[in-house]
């Protein structure tokens, strides 16, 4: 039975992996990539038109010079690797995510409740809820160039959300009295009450508008995969048991 879980969390989370891939290269990837020139300087936030950072070559050296010809090539070579790791890293991620499903699942299994697809959907949802919209409520996705706190203090409070916020759904979902379900929603609202670490001001080398679509960006695609991921999860279950 638990090698029948592991497959059924690795085909969950390969597909919903592969997806979360697919809407990162559309609709996130060039955003990124944006704001990396921004953080290093290559392009300047209200800068003059024209302003741009030094080129990386003369722009009158020959299409033969080989110097440039092998900048070319060391660029693509780079792309096709960050790429193929960005498509690895997801796909593991989401694999991993699959498994603390399946596992979730057990649990309910073992509780009385039937878990299909349409219930693996609203879990989820709730994993989208606690992973990612419930953080991104006091620390929105961070576009590179966009300043932050201190990374130590903001993974602390991260941290302490996702479990806060998991566990207030859970006991939401299964608690089964009005106290227990009060003590959820008390849990959500806690690490949002402390409050999340930030910065004393507002300053960075990328532009406030295209850090704002990233993070709306982000946050769309991690529900789109989230979805998928709760609903294969939910299916291959149902076929387990």
């Amino acid at each position: 039975m638990f090698q029948k879980m592991m497959t059924g969390a690795l085909i969950a989370g390969i597909g919903a992996g592969l997806f979360a891939a697919l809407l990162h290269f559309v609709f996130i990837q060039d955003l990124l990539l944006l704001g990396e020139r921004y953080e290093s300087g290559e392009i300047v936030h209200f800068a003059a038109p024209g302003a741009e950072g030094p080129a990386t070559a003369p722009q009158n050296a020959p299409a033969s010079d080989p110097g440039q010809v092998a900048q070319a090539d060391d660029g693509t070579d780079g792309t096709v690797l960050r790429n193929a790791l960005t498509v690895g890293f997801t796909v593991v991620l989401y694999t991993a995510f699959a498994s603390l499903l399946i596992a979730g699942f057990a649990v309910a299994t073992q509780m009385g409740r039937r878990i299909d697809a349409t219930q693996g959907l609203l879990w989820g949802v709730a994993g989208f809820a606690a992973i990612h919209m419930a953080p991104a409520m006091g620390l929105a996705p961070n576009l590179p160039g966009t300043m932050g706190a201190d990374i130590a203090d903001r993974q602390i409070w991260w941290w302490a959300t996702v479990i806060a916020t998991g566990s207030g759904l859970g006991l939401i979902a299964f608690g089964r009295s009005v106290p227990l379900a009060v003590a959820g929603v008390l849990l959500i609202l806690a690490p949002h009450l402390v409050g999340a670490p930030m910065l004393d001001g507002y300053f960075s080398p990328a532009p406030a508008e295209l850090g704002a679509q990233y993070a709306t960006r982000v946050l769309g695609v991690a529900l789109a995969s989230w979805s998928l991921l709760g609903w294969l999860a939910g299916w291959q279950w149902s076929r387990l048991t």
